[in-house]
């Protein structure tokens, strides 16, 4: 498991633990098969680590007690092929140079390598869950991938829209982030074989982190540094891409509009980025995520057929955590 996966897996249990290395080492060998001009970008991509949130939950929902099945562990790598890929496809569509303090694929290799690099990756999560020999299993994750694709052409379509609805960023979060979430949870209750209210709650649950974790993502973008965040800060505003804070600070400061629509240079970007973090509609979307972090909590109250009902509290807690 590389260096930075471990943080994740340190805030769990042993057999977590291993099952996240199964997971990791199955990533490495599908990333190295491929051919030189895929392979070296995507390992580099695949070193660079993250947060294995997404694996963290496919194994946290399909049980505990027991070492994950070959196809618990297929899915658990499927969904973080299909991260990584809209990962590397996002950073060519929005510019990004660096992403968790390294280059991009599309800044170190260039565009076509971005693309090439993440077709294969999300190619490969599919024949991955594929192999687990379960059509509802690669059913959810088609599902989820489309809703991913068409979170990111709203996104596209409304860029610079200083007008942007609550409810439509809040739809296009659902598609774009919280759908995978969702995935996750719902293949790994289904395949470590929780009954079907189970898998609906847990999908709920996975709905609910993934909406509070991109929105405390597009808070840190105009609070966080780039030590912090391993991104550029203001990436949103470079893409036009509005966002919770943007959207209540406009509604209570209509005059932020222009500023945000028209921000050009970088040192505007910087400012515009420090009179936003001192708004109070950083605030108000903080309690927004919150909120949902409290819907994701009040599903763990009731059983869950032996889900790790420890691990999915910490991974609700870990998405405040973040962002203090």
């Amino acid at each position: 498991m590389s260096a930075t996966a471990q943080p994740t897996a340190q805030l769990v249990t042993a057999g977590l633990k291993d099952a996240l290395g199964a997971c990791e080492a199955r990533l490495a060998a599908i990333v190295a098969n491929g051919i030189t001009e895929v392979a070296v970008p995507g390992t580099a991509t695949l070193s660079a680590g993250g947060k294995r949130l997404r694996p963290l939950l496919v194994f946290a929902c399909a049980g505990t007690g027991r070492a994950p099945s070959d196809a618990v562990v297929r899915a658990a790598a499927a969904v973080e092929l299909v991260h990584m890929a809209t990962l590397v496809h996002d950073d060519l569509l929005d510019g990004a140079t660096m992403r968790r303090g390294r280059e991009t694929v599309a800044s170190s290799h260039g565009a076509d390598a971005a693309v090439q690099v993440g077709d294969y990756l999300f190619a490969q999560a599919f024949a991955e869950l594929a192999g687990a020999e379960e059509p509802g299993a690669v059913e959810i994750l088609a599902a989820s991938a489309l809703d991913l694709s068409k979170g990111e052409l709203a996104q596209g379509r409304a860029a610079f829209d200083v007008l942007l609805a609550e409810g439509a960023y809040l739809d296009r979060v659902r598609r774009k982030t919280a759908s995978l979430f969702a995935a996750a949870c719902r293949l790994g209750a289904m395949l470590g074989g929780g009954s079907a209210d189970v898998q609906a709650r847990l999908t709920a649950f996975g709905e609910a982190v993934g909406m509070a974790f991109q929105i405390f993502d597009d808070i840190l973008d105009v609070t966080g540094s780039p030590a912090s965040t391993g991104k550029r800060r203001g990436a949103d505003l470079r893409d036009g891409t509005v966002t919770l804070p943007m959207i209540y600070a406009i509604k209570s400061e209509p005059k932020l509009a222009l500023a945000i629509r028209e921000v050009a240079d970088d040192d505007a970007i910087e400012q515009l980025c420090d009179r936003l973090a001192r708004h109070a509609g950083v605030a108000q979307a903080r309690e927004r995520a919150l909120a949902y972090v409290h819907d994701a909590r009040r599903v763990l109250v009731d059983p869950l057929d032996g889900a790790d009902r420890a691990a999915l509290l910490l991974v609700a807690n870990g998405v405040v955590d973040r962002y203090a």
